[in-house]
Parts: C-alpha cells; structure tokens; sequence
C-alpha cells in the first residue's frame, strides 16, 4: 500500500467506497489523515465501517474545515450533472481529486525521480499498459502495474528510487488529477465515448489532452483529428513530443510499416522491430499500441534489445485477442473482450481465414458493420440470444450454425478447423455481444473458452491453466 502521507493530519472527505474508494480510505488512514468517508449506498459505507474506516453522512459535516475532497472516478464530477458531494465540495472551495491525484503527490514528495510511464486513449490502453508492463518485468526490472487496468494504484507498493510505474488512466481518473505529470504520457486515440460524463467531445479531448500535456516526454499517436491538434499544440507550449502512427510514415517518430516498427529522425528511418511473428501483437492497432510502448520504455531508459525481447514474449492481455491453443495449423485465440461490433473488428482484421465463434447478449447494432470481414470467415458459429439475429445478418455470405452454446462451438470449431486445407486458420472467440445471457461476465465466459479449448484433443495450451 501506498500511504498517503501528503495530507497527513489534515481532514479530508471521500465519497465512494466501491473496491478503489476503500483502498483509497485506507491509503489516507495509513498516512495519517482524518477521514470522513460516504457513500449513496449503506451496504458499502457499512463494509468501510467494518474496515475501520471512519464514516459519516458529508451532509452533515462541516466542510469548512475540510482540506480536500477525494472522489472515486465512477462519481460524476460534471455531467449529465454533478453529484451532491461535488456541489458541497464546491460550495466551499474545497479541491477536488482522485486516487491517481494522491499517488502523484506521493511520488513527487518521496520519489520524483523513480519513472512513471501513464497510457490513456478511447481504445488499446489496457494491452498498451500491459505490455509496457511486460517489457518492463522481462528486462529485471522493478515494475508497479496498476490503476483502470484493475489494481487501484495506492495498492501498490510505495515510490522509491528505481521502482517503475506503469498506470492506465480513464478520463474519468484524469479529470480528478490536475497535477498528474509522468516521467512518459501516452495519448493512444480520441473516438466519442463517456459523453454522457464530459458532455462534448472536445471536452472529453480536454481532459485526455492534460496527461500528455503534463508529461516529460508525451508520446501521442497522430492518426486521428484531435490527436494530432494535441501534438501541436503541447510541443509548442514546451512539451517534449514523440508522434506514432499505424497508418503513414511519419518524418519524425515511430511508425508501422509492413509488419514493422520504425524510427524516423533527421530525414533517416530504420527498423526497431519486427512484429510480423508475434502472435498477441497482431494487427494495426497493436502495431499502434507497440510503437507507442517501444516509445514509452526509451524515454524511461529501456535499451532497444530488451525491447525487442519483451515485444517477443508479451503473452497478451487476457481475454483480447489472447492466443491460448494450438493444434497444427489452428490457433485459437480468446477475445471475449469483445462486447460489441466495433470491439470485434481489431481480431477479425487481424487473420485470414476464421473460424469465428460470435453472439451472447446482443447490442444495437448487432454485427452489420463487421460485412466487410465476412469474406475472411470460414464458417461462423453462433450462441446465446443473438444466435438467430446474427443468422439473419450472415444471410448467405457466411456459412454458419447455430450452435448455441460455447461448449458445442468450440467443438464443432476445432474439428471443422482442423480439416481445412487453407490454413493455417483460427478459431476466434469474438463474439460482438455482452455475456450476461449465459455467463457472468466477459471473464468468466473467456476462461470457460479456455476450458473447452484445453478439452479438444491433441491441443497445446499456450498459456497456463487451471486443470
């Protein structure tokens, strides 16, 4: 745990006590503050209760003698309005900041030097955070992951010289962090999302834009409109910028190119990495997620051949785009992450030929703007409540079944797979759908994908199971 011992005797209000609002009491307890702690729900104020963490209504309290005011980032702060607590905090001039806010001040008070490498971005942030992670971990050193990735950042062990952070970051954590300022920011991408809590897009640019705005080195891919203003305008206000692109050479920065990673500076350009072999990095968008991580590991001073070793070993996020089995020329790759249409189309752009296990809880939408993979699909196999509607998408583009459960379309998969002469193929769990009709969530549905993957006869498992 990382104590906050920045607000040391001083009172400090927070409101929400889900899993990071807890830790974060405690964090403030461990430093030495005088907590106050609330939440809309009794269920959770009773749990931090029975934690030892003070709490009372901060309707009643007396916020002029309060210092600072910690929120967790699944409150909203200003849309479609701001909450209650917000209102009161504001009312009495109170600040108004998050987990990642406190860990920062953390670092700067005990550590300022120990690097701090922080990924946010619409899309890829989770596999970006990881994979840092990895390079990290693989080259011996000391790495702290955590943050939106799962693992609240004051959980993690305390700053000190020579310990690396790696920090996933929604907007929802940067808008509570005025001050964030890492060692590498990264800016993935800008696509509308959560504008139901930030109200404009440019709003939400905004906020995406002050990580990369406060970094050392800012590495920002260029690919989208907004993206690239950003570049712009944080390297003229000072800001060291590293550009990246998925989709066109760049003059200066890291850009994908046939499989590969390259380094553009002073009219020169070379290869950094290979990517064309790596299983758990393919397609675009991972082309964009790696030439961002390979920017990020230099600026915190990893050499090119660790690098290279860690780009080359990276097991891949679980449950994106995860290859887990192989049998001769079949890979079966789990990407249950896969929620929706758009979430599915990073996997089906990124194999040939597929043997694609789709459906669950349908979303609008269904899989109308994924026609343009079906030529890729081999045969599709459908499950859940969505079985029949995607049927009737799939028409007679794709072959299809309806095999209703995953079990039965895993089986039916591998054996169908395994005899097709056009390999070598994949039998791709991305199924465009939520879970929540026959599992409790993307998870569990992935590892039970696991599960009847390590069942098929004659498989190698790629990554370790449980039995």
């Amino acid at each position: 745990m990382i104590a906050v011992t920045t607000l040391r005797n001083r009172n400090v209000a927070l409101f929400g006590l889900g899993g990071s609002g807890i830790a974060t009491a405690q964090a403030l307890v461990e430093g030495g503050a005088n907590v106050t702690a609330w939440d809309d729900n009794p269920d959770s104020v009773a749990k931090a209760a029975a934690a030892g963490i003070p709490t009372a209504d901060l309707r009643q309290v007396d916020w002029s003698g309060i210092s600072s005011f910690v929120l967790s980032p699944g409150v909203p702060l200003t849309h479609p309005k701001p909450h209650w607590s917000v209102d009161l905090a504001r009312a009495a001039g109170v600040e108004i900041v998050g987990d990642v806010e406190l860990f920062v001040r953390e670092r700067r008070a005990h550590a300022p030097d120990c690097p701090f490498i922080a990924i946010t971005g619409t899309n890829g942030k989770s596999t970006t955070t990881a994979l840092i992670a990895h390079i990290l971990k693989a080259s011996g050193r000391d790495t702290q992951l955590g943050g939106n990735i799962g693992t609240a950042v004051l959980t993690l062990d305390p700053p000190k010289a020579g310990r690396f952070y790696v920090v996933e970051c929604s907007s929802y954590q940067i808008d509570l962090s005025p001050t964030i300022d890492p060692t590498a920011g990264i800016l993935l991408n800008l696509t509308p999302d959560h504008l139901d809590r930030h109200g404009t897009m440019q709003h939400y640019a905004d906020i995406k834009e002050r990580l990369v705005a406060g970094s050392d080195t800012a590495v920002v891919a260029v690919d989208d409109s907004f993206t690239a203003l950003i570049a712009d305008r944080i390297e003229r206000s000072g800001t060291k910028v590293v550009r990246v692109s998925r989709r066109r050479p760049l003059a200066d920065g890291f850009y994908a190119e046939g499989g590969h990673i390259r380094f553009a500076h002073g009219g020169t350009s070379r290869p950094v990495a290979d990517l064309s072999e790596i299983q758990t990095l393919r397609g675009g968008h991972n082309a964009q997620n790696a030439a961002a991580a390979i920017a990020a590991c230099l600026a915190v001073g990893v050499g090119e051949e660790e690098i290279r070793k860690g780009l080359a070993s990276f097991p891949g996020l679980k449950h994106r785009m995860q290859p887990v089995g192989r049998k001769g020329g079949v890979v079966f790759v789990n990407d249950s992450k896969a929620t929706n249409a758009d979430a599915a189309a990073p996997a089906l752009s990124s194999y040939d030929r597929i043997y694609w296990i789709a459906g669950g809880l349908p979303k609008e939408g269904g899989i109308a703007s994924l026609s343009g993979f079906f030529p890729r699909i081999a045969k599709a196999y459908l499950i859940g409540e969505a079985a029949a509607a995607f049927a009737v998408t799939l028409g007679e583009q794709v072959p299809y079944e309806i095999s209703g459960t995953l079990e039965r379309a895993v089986a039916h998969a591998a054996a169908d797979a395994a005899g097709d002469a056009n390999g070598p193929v994949a039998v791709l769990l991305s199924p465009a759908c939520a879970s929540f009709d026959q599992y409790k969530n993307f998870e569990v549905r992935g590892d039970a994908f696991v599960g009847h993957v390590a069942a098929v006869a004659g498989v190698e498992m790629l990554i370790e199971t449980n039995g």
